[in-house]
């Protein structure tokens, strides 16, 4: 008898919880409550989410070493440097990818502007980097052709 009036206490606390959050609005949907996003596009949105409304200008003091073609998107190499001064950040962004951001390198005032990685290109688009300097934002871009994508998402 006492075990059935203990589990009928459990259930009916743990009933009346649950009533109690749904009515809340704590087990809603988050999806209804989604924003619609504008129809810019996913990089101009990238960009405006990590750069502000700063001004990007182009320089050609930014070299991008990448091949024209790549075989496979999966691991496409990439060097950069700048012969810019006091280069503060080294941001690598691809047009196309679902995820425009491929990476960013913080740098101490004391290294030379210079990083190498390998990207992940979902289709052929525009890679572009953006260069943080104590004066500015500048940028560099270069189109690269993919033959097999590297993104699946």
């Amino acid at each position: 008898m006492t075990d059935n009036r203990r589990a009928f206490i459990k259930k009916s606390v743990a009933l009346g919880s649950y009533s109690l959050i749904a009515t809340g609005g704590l087990l809603g949907s988050s999806d209804a409550n989604a924003e619609w996003l504008p129809d810019t596009s996913i990089l101009q949105q990238t960009l405006k989410r990590l750069f502000k409304a700063q001004d990007i200008i182009a320089s050609d003091k930014i070299a991008i070493q990448i091949p024209k073609t790549a075989e496979n998107g999966a691991a496409v190499p990439i060097t950069v440097t700048s012969s810019l001064n006091n280069v503060e950040s080294i941001a690598i962004l691809v047009e196309k990818n679902p995820i425009p951001l491929a990476a960013k390198f913080e740098l101490s005032p004391d290294l030379e502007p210079f990083v190498s990685t390998r990207l992940k290109l979902a289709e052929s688009s525009v890679v572009m980097v953006i260069v943080e300097t104590g004066e500015g934002f500048y940028s560099a871009g270069e189109k690269v052709i993919v033959t097999v994508g590297g993104c699946e998402i």
